[in-house]
């Protein structure tokens, strides 16, 4: 990088936003670097799974950065975003304006609550809070039916996350099966879908409902979801009686998108290019969830996928501050072990192959090992 004064500002403090710091330092070590976001934390999101059935505290996946951020020389804002001006140059924030020579925008997407009657399920990915409330529920509960089900955005289909309903569903039986209360309380998965979880691969749709059915959990699919109510579901194609629901809503960009001047994707997604960079900007660069990207139709919203796209953001970023043209891609990856608390279904689809191994204690504990692997850097 020729100009070591220019300022690289990253909005976000998750997956991808921290990949593209560790990144830019590597490979620009006196690049000005600024992190901005509301808290100087990272919340490990993939193990909010195991908050409900106690296999992990709210708290063990709070991680602070005041460590991180000083290994790597950045300096963070604690502010909340609300805007773009200057094609980008500018960023508008609750704590006021802050000026870059080259962004990356990685503050994630936000789910799209529109259902009439939505307060009545839980959102599982939603945070520590929502995890919680969840377990308190579970703990409380003695017979009945729960509920769960994921939903996508209409603009655009693939800005959906279902994994971790998937999971949240077949950790849920395990654990009450554990405490003597499965008998009791009756489970059902629902899904707009008559193949949830295509994205995955078809051998991922065939492995996860013949798992749903040797669990005896009941399934209503292909009915696109109407309402919600302390009653229960109502969809298309009637209604599903539930004590307790567990909905992850479909995806959509940052509320301040609209309003910033770039371009979205019909889903309302900052549209980014094969090189992460958004389209007639200048050193803008969008990564993540809060990204639309083109590839195949079942590239996932997943934290791996974001951080290859920020490991290329970084290097085209650097590039073009060079002066030169961005040559990195991402490659379009899934990598997925679907947990169930004592044992896991391990996913991968890239371009050419689409396999499913069966369930195995091995992938429950190396979902374990890549937590403890991938939070290190944040417990030293």
């Amino acid at each position: 990088m020729k100009d070591s004064t220019s300022r690289i500002v990253i909005l976000g403090a998750g997956f991808a936003a921290l990949t593209a710091v560790r990144e830019l330092r590597k490979r620009a070590p006196q690049a000005r670097i600024t992190l901005v976001a509301p808290k100087p934390e990272f919340v490990y999101l993939p193990s909010l799974i195991w908050v409900p059935t106690g296999i992990r505290k709210g708290s063990d996946l709070i991680l602070p950065l005041d460590t991180f951020l000083k290994d790597h020389a950045v300096e963070f804002i604690a502010a909340r975003v609300t805007g773009l001006e200057n094609s980008g140059r500018t960023v508008l924030t609750d704590q006021g304006p802050i000026q870059n020579d080259a962004l990356i925008i990685a503050t994630g997407g936000r789910f799209i609550k529109k259902l009439p009657g939505i307060e009545h399920a839980l959102t599982l990915c939603e945070g520590v809070a929502s995890a919680e409330a969840i377990k308190q529920r579970l703990e409380k509960m003695q017979s009945g039916r729960i509920a769960l089900g994921f939903g996508g955005n209409p603009n655009e289909p693939s800005a959906m996350r279902g994994g971790p309903m998937f999971e949240l569903l077949f950790g849920i039986d395990t654990w009450l099966r554990r405490q003597g209360k499965r008998d009791k309380i009756e489970l059902t998965f629902f899904n707009a879908a008559a193949e949830p979880g295509k994205r995955l691969g078809e051998k991922a749709v065939s492995g996860l409902l013949s798992e749903m059915a040797k669990r005896r959990i009941d399934t209503h699919l292909g009915h696109k979801p109407l309402s919600f109510s302390e009653k229960g579901v109502d969809t298309e194609g009637g209604h599903v009686n539930a004590d307790l629901i567990l909905f992850m809503p479909g995806l959509t960009g940052p509320a301040w998108a609209p309003e910033s001047g770039l371009p979205l994707s019909p889903g309302g997604f900052i549209q980014g290019d094969e090189f992460c960079r958004v389209p007639n900007t200048e050193r803008v660069f969008v990564v993540g969830d809060a990204g639309s990207f083109p590839g195949p139709d079942w590239l996932p919203k997943q934290a791996h996928m974001a951080d290859l796209q920020a490991q290329a953001a970084a290097e085209n970023l650097l590039l073009v501050l060079d002066g030169k043209e961005p040559i990195a891609k991402a490659r379009p990856e899934l990598i997925c072990i679907v947990d169930t608390v004592d044992s896991g279904i391990l996913i991968y689809r890239d371009m050419t192959r689409s396999w499913l191994l069966p369930p195995s204690r091995l992938f429950h504990w190396a979902k374990r090992y890549f937590e403890r692997h991938y939070l290190r850097v944040f417990r030293r």
